[in-house]
């Protein structure tokens, strides 16, 4: 496993992040642990969580649990060189009490929670879960509308979090802030924000991003390239669409569409025409289409991590064995003639 420096930062990271939204809901502690010792034994030193984890469902009494069972793994192995990504909730989430908005108070509690519960002193990338203004992420791009955004609110509520971070990086609890679900103009703002008043800089944005969800390549992609802000690329097999297992229209048992039956809105009509469209590429091509997907992403002009989630051991062990694939150019041909006719499928 390659690693990289990570953005304009200092961190050398792998090129796969683990992700670990499942872990103390369909994953069990014993099963997270094989999956972390086997994911650090194959040069992955990057791992994301949330204090809202674990998902499917989001229930306010397992707030947090993720991270609880990432700590318990640390304290046992004690690992070297660890990178750790964790997010504070956003407005709206019944993960946390009244669901509060970001804010400086609300980081500074959330923060010393998740420290608590990864048993680590310093968190390495602390991001915002979502923009307290809304977003158009979680399928809310079909009535995505601006109009009740208020600008000088949102430069007060930045200044708020970029001061606070300050204040948090300067005590040694966090190395970096950064963003997920945010938009071009957000995440130029923030920069901007932060270098005209000397406040610390948002280092990576962490976004829905697959072949199937391609929201990203146009003026994110822009901005990103621009202001090397490197993506953490949630979803790369867009909820499991991409390995071809629901293909059909089927649900196996114990899958997370048994959870959650249209996979966050992305079971559409024409969705499993796309699906059938990318499982022939990757068979034309003779590889995987689970490593085609993940490793289509490391070949975006932004830097760009996949982040690799699996519900157990095996799945993950089959993901991580297409780290070193490189895609043909005929092999990236196909894929944007394909999307090119079948775009924006949910």
């Amino acid at each position: 496993m390659k690693h990289l420096t990570l953005g304009a930062s200092d961190l050398r990271v792998s090129e796969y992040c683990l992700g670990t939204m499942t872990y103390g809901s369909q994953t069990d502690e014993a099963d997270a642990h094989r999956q972390l010792d086997m994911a650090l034994a194959a040069g992955v030193n990057f791992i994301d969580a949330a204090e809202m984890y674990p998902v499917h469902p989001i229930r306010p009494e397992t707030t947090g649990r993720t991270e609880e069972i990432i700590g318990r793994w640390i304290a046992e192995r004690r690992p070297q060189n660890l990178v750790i990504a964790t997010k504070v909730t956003g407005v709206g989430s019944n993960a946390v009490k009244d669901g509060p908005p970001i804010s400086a108070e609300r980081m500074r509690t959330a923060v010393a929670a998740s420290l608590r519960r990864l048993q680590t002193e310093c968190i390495d990338i602390y991001q915002l879960h979502w923009p307290n203004r809304g977003s158009y992420h979680f399928r809310k791009n079909w009535n995505f509308d601006p109009r009740g955004q208020n600008r000088e609110d949102t430069l007060a509520h930045m200044r708020d979090v970029l001061t606070c971070a300050a204040d948090l990086i300067a005590e040694g609890k966090i190395r970096h802030i950064a963003l997920s679900n945010e938009s071009a103009w957000g995440l130029t703002t923030w920069l901007d924000l932060a270098r005209s008043e000397g406040l610390p800089q948002m280092l990576t944005l962490q976004n829905e991003y697959s072949l199937l969800c391609r929201h990203f390549d146009l003026d994110l992609a822009e901005a990103c390239w621009n202001e090397n802000v490197p993506l953490l690329a949630y979803s790369p097999l867009a909820a499991g669409l991409l390995s071809g297992k629901y293909a059909g229209n089927v649900v196996p048992d114990g899958s997370r569409r048994e959870r959650t039956p249209d996979l966050g809105g992305r079971i559409t009509g024409r969705v499993f025409e796309a699906v059938s469209g990318y499982l022939a590429i990757a068979q034309n091509s003779g590889i995987d289409p689970v490593h085609m997907a993940l490793q289509w992403t490391r070949t975006r002009p932004a830097q760009t991590f996949p982040i690799v989630g699996a519900t157990n051991a095996a799945q993950l062990e089959h993901l991580l064995k297409g780290a070193d694939l490189t895609l043909s150019d005929e092999t990236c041909a196909a894929i944007d003639q394909l999307n090119r006719a079948m775009p924006m499928v949910f």
